[in-house]
């Protein structure tokens, strides 16, 4: 299955649990304000929570046993009273920090969008758009409930749990020691699991991550795989992927079920060893009844919050694993970036030097070796040679999507590498082979050249690579909507519209890869007149299989194992009689033999 790939999960780097928090947490720092109103609403919500057991001691031992009806009343009133206060703020707390989350992860999303386009071509080339996907939507998705949850909930409990603690102590030191008996216990058995608990979640992510993958994929190529049949055959391998990503998840989950058992335990353990105890201090004249009802209700107020934080650990455990995930990615150092010197490139005019460039890519051999060569402006070069000779790396050298291993790539005599991105390739033009279109209409994709264009400056555009007589055709004209890719048009459309968006750029470079592969021969004679055109004045790299294409080229360049091994005009190189003259003598027999056959 040509999916196989998507099974070996992505090395993810080890990282501790507490810089990932701090450094979540450091996207609270704007929202101070906000904070601190929800940590004041918080602290005022469980002083009144704390009152209650208080109140119901003062009920007994004092208005009970007193008969004070009267007095039993107005307590009553206030608790009611403050009990209302407590729900407001409680409801206010929730308020506010859903806006605040809301808030951050529209910030983490828009700052992985933002890096993950300034990431070098090398790191799309290792890893399916899915996987990118599940960072930028389901990893990110998965940090709601641990923002919401850490100031709304986890804070007030954590401060409920020490405050009741203390409170405990303050009443009765004997009491509440029975009462948290059990809890030494219950700490060193919930840190042992949670070493484990926190690698299960963190595969699970990733399988979902690998799952999400195989869809975005499956999907995308959905007409090769209905092509071949293949449908039996994906479905066998996503049923595989789901299964997977159940067992991880049940893997992960089984552990979650130690949590809240261990408390319930501790908890009942704590309550029977107060009521056991209590009793004891009740018959010698120690505590009062009220005292022990109270105390009773704190042993609640504080195993409920450890219940909530077990809970909530869990939340932490299983969403830790989405943020490794993001800023795995968001420690990823562009590569290909400007320099802290680099000034903008001025207007050029279009002159290129290769000076003994090296390049390869990541840790592979070298797939370029001591180029060489200089190209004047306004020329047209023509790049020949086999599939894997290194054709598209030196285009690619030149709007610096790459750098170079050795050696230097200039134009107009500055170094690529010493001038910004944006000036250097708002001045390069690129039409390739597998054209790419955008979702929306004819207009939008051509005004994709040139954001600020007028309706007149594209339908002049689409004119002179003669887009223009299909596209009026259309039901809408340049408002069709192409669909997804382009799919509504066909191939030879598709690279016209392409070509349309290349020439309203108006680039001073401009880099044909295999950019009339495709299209029919018809299509190809009035997008070559439309080509004409745009080569004047401009500098040109023309990377083309079928050589009748290039005849005219200034220079044309055969490329083979890393090296410039002819150079010369069409004339020149058949003359030579080596590699070029026995392409194009091939692959001119192999029209004469199809239009035999065709005759």
């Amino acid at each position: 299955m040509p999916f196989d790939s998507l099974k070996d999960d992505e090395y993810t780097k080890e990282t501790l649990d507490i810089e990932i928090i701090k450094r979540l947490l450091a996207y609270l720092t704007p929202y101070k304000l906000q904070v601190s109103l929800t940590l004041l609403l918080m602290g005022v919500v469980i002083g009144i929570e704390l009152l209650n057991p208080y109140f119901l001691k003062l009920a007994i031992d004092q208005y009970i046993v007193n008969k004070d009806i009267s007095g039993l009343l107005r307590l009553g009133f206030f608790m009611i009273l403050i009990k209302v206060i407590s729900l407001y703020g409680a409801r206010q707390r929730i308020r506010i920090m859903a806006g605040v989350t809301n808030n951050i992860l529209l910030t983490i999303r828009q700052q992985l969008y933002t890096h993950i386009q300034k990431l070098p071509f090398n790191f799309f080339d290792t890893r399916p758009v899915g996987k990118i996907l599940a960072r930028v939507i389901g990893d990110v998705n998965s940090l709601n409930d641990l923002f919401t949850n850490s100031v709304t909930n986890l804070i007030p409990d954590l401060a409920t749990v020490v405050a009741v603690a203390a409170i405990m102590f303050s009443m009765n030191a004997k009491l509440a020691l029975a009462a948290l008996v059990s809890l030494p216990v219950l700490v060193i058995f919930l840190g042992s699991v949670q070493v484990v608990s926190h690698q299960r979640w963190r595969i699970h992510r990733k399988k979902v991550s690998t799952c999400n993958a195989f869809t975005h994929e499956n999907f995308s190529g959905i007409r090769v795989v209905q092509s071949f049949t293949a449908e039996a055959k994906t479905e066998k391998f996503y049923h595989g992927l789901n299964e997977e990503t159940l067992r991880a998840f049940i893997h992960a989950v089984s552990l979650n079920d130690f949590f809240w058992p261990s408390v319930e335990i501790s908890w009942g353990i704590g309550t029977v060893a107060v009521c056991w105890f209590g009793v004891h201090l009740l018959n010698t004249g120690t505590i009062t009844v009220g005292l022990l009802v109270a105390f009773i209700s704190y042993i609640s107020m504080f195993w409920q919050p450890v219940m909530n934080i077990s809970n909530f650990y869990n939340t932490l455990v299983s969403n830790m694993s989405g943020a490794e995930r993001i800023f795995d990615i968001m420690n990823i150092d562009p590569t290909i970036k400007d320099n802290s010197n680099a000034k903008p490139l001025p207007q050029i005019r279009g002159t290129v030097t290769f000076d003994h460039v090296y390049f390869g890519y990541e840790n592979s051999q070298n797939v370029l070796t001591d180029i060489c060569f200089q190209v004047e402006p306004g020329q047209t070069i023509a790049l020949v040679g086999p599939t894997g000779a290194g054709k598209t790396s030196i285009i690619n050298l030149i709007g610096r999507f790459y750098d170079t291993r050795e050696g230097h790539v200039l134009i107009d005599g500055f170094n690529v590498k010493a001038v910004t991105l944006e000036s250097l390739r708002s001045q390069i033009g690129v039409v390739l082979q597998d054209t790419f279109l955008f979702s929306g209409s004819i207009k939008e994709n051509i005004r994709y050249g040139k954001l600020n264009a007028t309706d007149q400056e594209i339908i002049a555009a689409a004119t002179a690579v003669h887009a223009h007589e299909f596209i009026i055709k259309l039901e809408k004209g340049y408002d069709t909507d192409v669909n997804e890719r382009g799919s509504r048009l066909s191939f030879g459309q598709r690279q016209q519209i392409s070509f349309a968006r290349a020439l309203l750029s108006n680039p001073r470079i401009l880099i044909l890869d295999e950019a009339t592969a495709g299209i029919d021969t018809h299509t190809e004679r009035l997008v070559q007149r439309g080509i004409s055109q745009l080569l004047k004045g401009r500098t040109s790299f023309v990377i083309a299989h079928r050589l009748s294409t290039i005849q005219n080229a200034d220079r044309i360049m055969v490329i083979d194992n890393g090296g410039i091994v002819e150079c010369g005009t069409h004339e020149e190189l058949l003359q030579l009689k080596g590699k070029y003259y026995k392409l194009f003598t091939a692959q001119f027999r192999l029209l004469e033999d199809s239009d035999a056959r065709i005759s």
